[in-house]
């Protein structure tokens, strides 16, 4: 005999084999268990839940002369014909192939005739979303009203598709993804029963392949089995038939990345080019893993819900630690965007390259959520000693604007109160020396201490106020104004105390009262 895949020597026979699906497995259960069972169920679910399925032990069950708790018996007559296809009365259709309205009026006639062997007539009909919608009107009157006998069971992964008038007339059913654990157990315990030896690590990284999908884990499962007889199937050996990449390659490339570092991002894709990884994929994991790190920034606790081993959660959160939440959600809309372009890409590297570039080179977007990741990456240039200008005009005594490069750090004569009228009255000329600067003092206002030094003050409550003072982001500021200003600004930054606070905006007074030093 020919070699049977796993998902079909495996396929559930009762009930009790059907696995992350138990609200509806209950639900059908009592209606066999009170006699409630309906004329129409709509099945509807990703692939692979397990809906053609159910609707088979469901057309079994209803025939079945010796009905146990858990469905069909598996033994009677009427059980052993419908599982071999020669009972007539349970007929499963595949709507892709029978779409018009006459494959409909057959259906149609054939509903007018009692079953010949057991209690129900069961019509199965797959991907029902695949009829025309003629066919589908062509069926309301039957599907709204069928004999007594007559039992209607649709399915379907676009349920969205189907015409309202039919959703009214059916029972609806949900098929729900398969957890992880719950996939990898059953591939276990079928493991068992093959006689196959394979690591833990590898069936969870599998059931995590096949995206709750148990017909995908058992396909993906019979892929690696075959190419390891003989053998026992280690996670390694599952990532190079898969495919895939170990997660150690994706934190070096997070790193890379943190690090704004293109030339070790190209690298490392080499790397993944080179030892035949399939890209779409690729992608799609290291999505995942930033996915990881987010939920980590997010709250520790989520820790215990990461599928990661002991030594690989220890890197996982250092990783965490090295970048904002911000950053790290702006690397996941980038990559998550990535995947359909690198499916329907002809060279599938190129969006890749182009996608790091942009992860290492915030400054190549103008998205709002790249704001912080721009701050961040002009302070680290700030910090290694790099002035950043803007093209702001004059400033007092004919002195230019700085250039970008390489400057010692020099100390500035303290400024004199001149200069603080003098950025008052350039106040937004310099505030927008740098888009982020733009940004972040918005909604900030001017004004003096009372040592007449210049102050920046928020409303209280003002969410930008919190951006300013990060770390770094003042000196950044001190930066840009002392730049312009050719001394050093001495400058406060703080939040009004409530919001009955009045502010005293220096801007509404025209000529400054500036006193003389002592001196």
């Amino acid at each position: 005999m020919s070699y049977v895949a796993l998902y079909r020597k495996f396929r559930p026979t009762d009930f009790s084999d059907v696995k992350g699906q138990d609200h509806i497995v209950t639900t059908l259960k009592n209606q066999l268990k009170t006699q409630r069972i309906g004329h129409a169920y709509l099945f509807t679910g990703t692939r692979g839940t397990g809906k053609t399925t159910m609707a088979k032990i469901f057309a079994k069950a209803v025939n079945c002369t010796n009905p146990t708790e858990n469905g069909p018996c598996g033994e009677c007559e009427m059980c052993r014909a419908i599982a071999d296809g020669s009972n007539l009365n349970v007929v499963e259709i595949d709507a892709a192939s029978n779409t018009s309205v006459d494959d409909v009026r057959n259906i149609i006639e054939e509903v007018s005739y009692r079953p010949t062997m057991g209690r129900y007539k069961v019509y199965i009909i797959d991907e029902v979303h695949m009829i025309s919608p003629n066919a589908f009107n062509a069926l309301l009157k039957t599907l709204e009203e069928p004999p007594e006998y007559v039992i209607f069971i649709l399915a379907t992964t676009d349920v969205h598709k189907i015409l309202p008038t039919i959703l009214s007339r059916c029972q609806r059913y949900d098929f729900r993804r398969i957890s992880v654990d719950t996939i990898a157990d059953r591939m276990k315990e079928l493991m068992v029963k093959e006689e196959v030896e394979i690591d833990d690590k590898a069936l969870r990284y599998i059931a995590r392949k096949a995206d709750g999908s148990l017909r995908d884990a058992l396909s993906l499962l019979d892929q690696c089995i075959a190419f390891n007889i003989g053998h026992k199937l280690t996670y390694d050996r599952t990532l190079e038939v898969l495919g895939a990449v170990d997660s150690e390659m994706f934190s070096d490339l997070y790193r890379a990345v943190v690090a704004r570092d293109v030339t070790q991002c190209v690298k490392l894709l080499d790397d993944v080019v080179a030892q035949g990884r399939e890209l779409v994929q690729f992608t799609s994991d290291f999505t995942w893993y930033l996915r990881n790190i987010m939920m980590l920034q997010a709250s520790p606790d989520f820790a215990d819900t990461i599928d990661v081993s002991e030594e690989n959660m220890i890197r996982l959160k250092e990783d965490a630690a090295l970048a904002e939440s911000d950053r790290v959600i702006r690397y996941i809309r980038i990559f998550s965007e990535l995947v359909p372009q690198v499916r329907n890409a002809s060279q599938k590297r190129i969006p890749i390259d182009i996608a790091l570039v942009k992860l290492c080179k915030p400054m190549m977007e103008k998205r709002d959520d790249t704001i912080i990741d721009r701050i961040s990456a002009l302070e680290e240039k700030l910090e290694n000693g790099v002035v950043v200008s803007s093209t702001v005009a004059a400033v007092p005594g004919g002195a230019k604007p700085a250039a970008k490069e390489e400057a010692p750090r020099v100390q500035m004569p303290k400024a004199l109160r001149e200069d603080v009228q003098y950025i008052v009255d350039n106040w937004d000329r310099l505030k927008g020396a740098t888009e982020a600067l733009s940004t972040m003092l918005a909604t900030a206002i001017p004004s003096v201490d009372k040592d007449g030094n210049l102050e920046i003050v928020y409303t209280f409550g003002d969410i930008s106020y919190g951006r300013i003072t990060a770390p770094g982001r003042k000196e950044a500021l001190a930066e840009v104004l002392s730049s312009n200003v050719g001394k050093e600004v001495t400058f406060n930054i703080r939040e009004a105390s409530s919001k009955n606070e009045k502010i005293f905006d220096i801007r509404q007074i025209n000529g400054f009262p500036i006193e003389e030093d002592d001196e």
